[in-house]
């Protein structure tokens, strides 16, 4: 219940008590006998022991023929110096236990007195200050609690093993074979692998770090290991590959991908699926398909042939003899861009594919750039990652950045290639990841996301991108290796994600049908609630439709276009106008009138703006400077200029009495809320307060609200005594023309504000209005409040105009309608497949205003892919539970090989 703060606050008052009992330990208490024998002798203390106990030499000695490692001090009046196991005498007798060998005989006899000096040889160099000897007679060995100088003794015995043999069978790996000098523990191997794989430790760091551990002081003078400790690191690892993988008991040698580990819960028949001869005939064939992601990161390792992940060359060029050509992507520039040419390199990166699934690395699947992305490396991965255990599955799922570019050659290029095959009778459905799929063209969404391919069930196609940021950490080692330790580096590391992966599975899986149980009760809810709303012969067509594109996908993918609104841009007010001047409206008398389309298009440009500058004089608030007044008084009186020359040019399309007896009447303005600080309260046009500003004028001189004379201004009933009914017509054309401008704009706008949120907002992590993020939002914001009050202003001509008809396809926009949602910028995210925007965005067609065939259109995509959602959460459960049964088959199949 207490946070780390109040621990923290305890521990000031404990810090001296901690700190003396520390420096305590450092002291032989004053009772300096030997814990074990009692006699009072040279003190020898070991702080590796629990309680760090005191002995005598022999006792010392005696007690640690078994832990030879450990570190011990000797008490020199000051404190306890270290030295080592070795200065006092001790050997290590290897074989029999840790005795003597019979055959040695009693060889070396100490004496028990009080200090026991083992005197070497005088051609035996010595520095007598270190915790560790250098000569002929000692071995090194490397521990992971430090570097120890240790003397052994081998077995002699006729039937005794050679030493290095010996060494091995006692836990320590010889450095050579013949007469060697240095080993190395399995428990420093097996934590030099724990640490290269967990934290990307490089051998040359690790090894320093024990030099460190061994002599803090002058870490130089130990015996630098750090060769034999990367050679032996490598023969450590194939070892144990080869122990778990049962070939201890048979002499054989591995093949191609018998080292690694796979998923295993992807269907591999033979070991955890049934043959196709078995499966039951109720089962869907997508159950047994392998689903492949294909991927290339930025890691910049060279490598070449391997037994376990890798893959090569079978000879040197045998690439070179294969298509050379780069993935160019007409609808994807950023893969364009990562293709520029690099020299000088033996390898520009790696690519290779994995479970899209359960994100396990395939075997034998992953090769080397010589000249970066080229499709050549993808061929040689992919047709590798197709035939690994795949025999009796008849479908492969394949993602891919590019795959609408990638695979339209690809079974040419197979065919061509002496190296290169595909299983036969095996289908590929291509698929693109969710992430890299909007940055195609439109068509590619619904032609390539996993989210409308039967059986891809909840496969983003995105998530290799994890297993390439743990070879991040080791690429800067990885590139000063050699060739071969390059290999068996990137495999060991690859091979040991496969099997975390393993480890997991079972949690993973159990998640996984939780949310799969979950997703269905509430896209099966979703789904009927729309199918019964809907009538069901459109039903019944939809479902035929629906049928007919899966069908066709794999042969045909635009044949997948019926699951995309097909918008068609609506007129916008310059077409309108461009129309009705072509039409050339005539007055019931016969006689032409021209020039009215053009005079009426101007009042657009007016009104629009009126609403601008009273946006800016609502804006000034209450005390205006000098400066924003005079720039308020130009404006205006720009504004009137343009509203005079209308007025007399009224005269000649209204004729001129169209002004007799009209009341005078202010514009009314619709001012939508926003959060600025300077805006007063109840939303009206704020003028500056007269008596401040000493200038009367100002309240009176207002052209932003006049009213110009148009049709929806001075009403049906005057047009129809003036005779001009026909401005009618034109007038709500163009005014349909401005609602779809300005809806178009707000889309826009949205839209980039959305992006502005996601690229600028959020990275900034701040929420101050003063920030330059922020002050490019309330930018955007400004330009959007505009155009709804242009909108709105429009919506309100029309209704003056009785044109019921736009008034029910231009609804009104509500403040709800102007918020800025990730389907905008995302609208694959999950949780916004059952979301529906407002209804502006499916506004950009042509339709009738009474019946519209485009709702018909959008109610059919919106209930695709709400069934489209169903069948996935159905497909995610049906899977899952294969999964389950599929990986403990595995582990069985593991068990009895």
């Amino acid at each position: 219940s207490q946070s780390p703060n109040d621990y923290l606050r305890e521990w000031t008052y404990r810090t001296d008590d901690y700190l003396w009992m520390f420096l305590e330990q450092e002291a032989p208490p004053a009772d300096k006998s030997c814990c074990l024998c009692s006699a009072e002798s040279t003190v020898y203390k070991c702080h590796d022991c629990l309680g760090n106990p005191l002995f005598c030499a022999k006792c010392c000695r005696d007690e640690h023929r078994r832990l030879p490692f450990h570190k011990i001090g000797k008490w020199n009046g000051g404190f306890f110096a270290e030295t080592s196991l070795t200065k006092i005498g001790m050997e290590v007798y290897l074989v029999h236990q840790g005795m003597p060998c019979p055959v040695l005989g009693d060889i070396h006899e100490w004496e028990d007195t009080d200090e026991p000096i083992h005197e070497p040889p005088k051609d035996f160099p010595t520095i007598l200050k270190l915790p560790f000897l250098n000569g002929r007679q000692c071995t090194t060995v490397v521990d992971k609690s430090r570097v120890h100088s240790l003397i052994i003794q081998f077995c002699q015995c006729p039937d005794a093993r050679t030493p290095d043999k010996q060494l091995f069978q006692m836990g320590m790996f010889p450095a050579s074979f013949t007469r060697p000098k240095t080993a190395f523990t399995f428990h420093v191997l097996d934590d030099f692998t724990l640490d290269n794989l967990e934290c990307g430790t490089s051998a040359m760091n690790y090894y320093n770090k024990l030099r460190r551990m061994t002599l803090s002081i002058f870490p130089q003078l130990v015996p630098d290991r750090y060769r034999e400790l990367m050679r032996v690191g490598r023969q450590w690892q194939q070892l144990k590959l080869l122990k778990w993988n049962g070939f201890a008991h048979e002499r054989q040698q591995p093949k191609s991908g018998e080292l690694a580990l796979f998923c295993p819960a992807c269907p591999q028949p033979g070991k955890n699926a049934p043959l196709p001869a078995e499966r039951n005939d109720n089962c869907p064939s997508w159950v047994y398909a392998r689903a492949l992601v294909i991927k290339a990161p930025t890691v910049q390792v060279p490598f070449r042939k391997g037994l376990v992940m890798l893959s090569g060359a079978r000879f040197p060029g045998e690439l070179e003899l294969l298509e050379l050509s780069s993935p160019h992507s007409t609808c994807h520039k950023t893969v364009n861009q990562a293709n520029a040419s690099q020299h000088k390199l033996e390898a520009t990166g790696i690519g290779g594919c994995a479970c899209a699934c359960h994100v396990c690395f395939v075997p034998h699947s992953i090769v080397d750039f010589q000249k970066g992305e080229q499709q050549m490396n993808m061929d040689y991965a992919l047709c590798h990652a197709l035939g690994h255990n795949t025999d009796g599955l008849s479908q492969a799922f394949t993602f891919y950045d590019i795959n609408c570019q990638y695979n339209k050659y690809f079974q040419c290029r197979v065919n061509k290639s002496l190296y290169l095959s595909i299983p036969s009778g095996m289908e590929i459905i291509l698929g693109i990841g969710l992430w890299h799929v909007h940055g195609h063209q439109d068509k590619c969404y619904v032609r390539y996301t996993s989210t409308f391919i039967t059986g891809a069930a909840w496969i983003n196609g995105e998530i290799m991108e994890t297993l390439w940021a743990p070879l991040n950490i080791i690429s800067p080692s990885a590139r000063g290796m050699s060739t071969p330790h390059r290999q068996e580096c990137l495999d060991y590391q690859m091979n040991d994600s496969n099997f975390m992966k393993m480890i997991h599975m079972s949690g993973f899986l159990c998640q996984k049908y939780k949310e799969a149980i979950k997703g269905v009760a509430e896209s099966i809810d979703a789904f009927d609630k729309l199918n019964e709303a809907t009538d069901p012969d459109m039903v019944a067509q939809w479902e035929e439709q629906d049928q007919h594109a899966h069908s066709r996908r794999v042969a045909d993918p635009s044949a997948m276009d019926i699951l995309e609104v097909q918008l068609r841009k609506a007129p916008s007010w310059k077409q309108q106008e461009l129309a009705l001047l072509s039409s050339q409206a005539t007055r019931v008398s016969g006689h032409v009138q021209r020039g009215a389309a053009t005079w009426m298009a101007s009042s657009i440009t007016i009104e629009e703006m009126q609403i601008a500058l009273a946006m800016d004089v609502r804006k000034l608030g209450r005390h205006p400077t000098e400066t924003q007044h005079l720039d308020i008084g130009r404006c205006r009186t720009k504004l009137q200029s343009r509203i005079d020359e209308f007025t007399t040019m009224a005269a000649t399309h209204l004729g001129e009495g169209f002004d007799i007896d009209d009341d005078i009447r202010d514009m009314d303005m619709d001012f939508t809320e926003d959060d600025s600080e300077d805006e007063t309260v109840d939303g009206d046009i704020t003028d500056s307060d007269p008596e401040s500003q000493g200038n009367q004028a100002w309240d009176l001189f207002c052209p932003e609200k006049v009213m110009i004379p148009l049709p929806s201004n001075i009403g049906i009933a005057r047009c129809t005594e003036l005779g001009v009914e026909h401005l009618i017509i034109q007038e709500i054309a163009l005014q349909e023309g401005q609602a779809n401008d300005t809806l178009q704009a707000i889309r826009m706008l949205l839209a980039d504000k959305a992006v502005l949120f996601q690229t600028t907002v959020c990275p900034a992590r701040s929420q101050a209005k003063s920030t330059q993020a922020w002050t490019q939002v309330h930018s955007v914001e400004r330009v959007i409040r505009l155009n709804t009050m242009i909108y709105m202003k429009c919506r309100t001509q029309l209704g003056h105009l009785e044109a019921h008809g736009l008034l029910g396809k231009y609804l009104r926009l509500e403040k709800s309608h102007l918020k800025a949602t990730a389907a905008m910028a995302d609208p694959n995210a999950r949780g916004q497949q059952n979301a529906m925007l407002p209804w502006f965005w499916s506004l950009n067609v042509q339709g009738d205003s009474v019946r519209s065939d485009w709702m018909n259109k959008f109610y059919r995509v919106h209930w695709l892919r709400t069934k489209a959602l169903r069948d996935q959460w159905v497909e995610e459960l049906i899977l899952v539970e294969h999964e389950m049964g599929w990986t403990l088959e595995f582990f069985l199949f593991k068990a009895s090989a």
